[in-house]
């Protein structure tokens, strides 16, 4: 009789707050303790309450307890040795649940209130059959910082203003700083990548461990960066054993401690950096070897909601590497060229599109994205300076198109053509 007793009071609450031995109100979708603490709220199984809904498949009871127990205790004491534990049981592969699955998602450049912008219900999407294809030649993303040291024939210089890399610095800076406060995610990182079955080992590592650099204690920057530092090596030494979508969370997660490292732990002068940067451009290789356009984006039909989500995740966060390259470059003194590399590649997508919940209304979107561009979307060299040999015409088409591309577009497209308008005109 005793232990039906306790037994019926523990799950009188969610995980986190079993395992804290707090209140927990038992709200539709998720506690407001969780709420506030940016955490995935979890019910048991047996349940009965309101908030039954969650129901993970994967690990077993007792697993999750402990999982999570260790994640409120991180949010709790915000120590830097439990956290990188922690980083380590929530990053499992198979569907362990994270601290940022199904959390605050930030829809711009600047953090949000979470609470208003948590996903409860999202599909969980099959990245198994992507069809991708990948149409420019990647080797020379692998091989761009050279440009600045041994120019090759052909190249065009670009020279951003002041205000323009000032610009850069303060948008790239937030992005790290949003990832690393624990309120959202980068706007290159899609939802869909981190549902509790879909997140991969590098990304949910990383989502977690780099909250190490949100407000360290003085003194501490060496000792986070260390942290980074090693991880960042275990994803460049492993980079031949992933998949595609591991290789492209791997991508993904590089990008960000790349970023956190200059922006938050202020490693400005480390030599490591442009290793890293060295490091990092040979893994946007090789993801975009396995493809950056869909396949049925080339024949203007309506890809996969998961292919699409792929796709434009890769380019997302290859511009952003090609943005963050610049700065640097710029910052050091040296000249910076344009990514003619990159050339045909589509420019940023509608924001309905990127953040669609659903599968129903982000086909509804692609089908009228599908209407408006007859031909085909915008490209990222449409926003690069007007060639010289193009005809009054063939300028009013173009910047006709951009107007149009300048009607759908979010945050990331916004501050995309900002920095391309603004250094090159149109």
């Amino acid at each position: 009789m005793e232990g039906k007793r306790y037994a019926t009071s523990r799950r009188k609450a969610c995980q986190h707050c079993s395992s804290a031995k707090a209140k927990c109100d038992l709200r539709d979708g998720g506690c407001t303790r969780c709420a506030r603490r940016n955490l995935f709220c979890v019910y048991p199984k047996g349940l009965g309450a309101k908030g039954s809904a969650y129901n993970l498949d994967g690990p077993t009871d007792l697993e999750n307890s402990q999982i999570l127990a260790s994640t409120d205790r991180d949010f709790e004491s915000g120590t830097q040795n439990s956290m990188i534990g922690s980083a380590r049981s929530m990053g499992d592969v198979n569907g362990s649940p994270t601290n940022t699955s199904l959390t605050a998602f930030s829809e711009g450049h600047t953090p949000t209130n979470s609470k208003s912008n948590i996903p409860r219900h999202v599909e969980e999407p099959d990245f198994t059959i992507l069809e991708l294809i990948c149409p420019i030649n990647v080797e020379d993303i692998s091989n761009r910082w050279l440009n600045s040291y041994v120019p090759f024939p052909g190249q065009k210089q670009k020279d951003y203003p002041a205000s323009v890399t000032a610009f850069m610095y303060r948008i790239l800076k937030s992005y790290a700083a949003i990832t690393a406060h624990g309120r959202g995610l980068p706007p290159f990182v899609h939802p869909l990548q981190v549902t509790p079955k879909s997140t991969k080992l590098p990304l949910s590592t990383c989502l977690s461990l780099v909250r190490v650099c949100d407000q360290p204690r003085p003194g501490s920057e060496d000792f986070a960066a260390d942290i980074l530092r090693r991880e960042m090596g275990t994803i460049y030494d492993q980079r031949r054993k992933y998949d595609d979508m591991t290789l492209l969370a791997a991508f993904q997660a590089y990008m960000i401690y790349c970023m956190a490292l200059f922006f938050t732990l202020n490693q400005t002068t480390d030599p490591f950096l442009r290793q890293a940067m060295m490091n990092l451009q040979e893994l946007a290789c090789a993801t975009s070897s396995q493809g950056l356009v869909c396949t049925a984006e080339r024949q203007h039909t309506r890809p996969r909601w998961e292919a699409w989500v792929v796709a434009e995740a890769k380019r997302r966060t290859l511009y952003v590497m090609y943005l963050f390259d610049s700065l640097l470059f710029a910052q050091d003194g040296l000249p910076t060229f344009l990514g003619t590399e990159l050339y045909g590649l589509p420019a940023p997508s509608a924001g309905v599109l990127w953040k669609a919940g659903s599968r129903q209304e982000w086909e509804r979107e692609y089908n009228v994205h599908l209407a408006d561009w007859i031909v085909a979307g915008l490209h990222i060299n449409e926003l690069w300076p007007m060639p010289a040999e193009m005809d009054e015409a063939g300028v009013v088409e173009q910047r006709a198109r951009v107007d149009m591309w300048l009607e759908g577009v979010d945050e990331f497209g916004t501050m995309m053509y900002a920095v391309t308008n603004c250094t090159h005109g149109g």
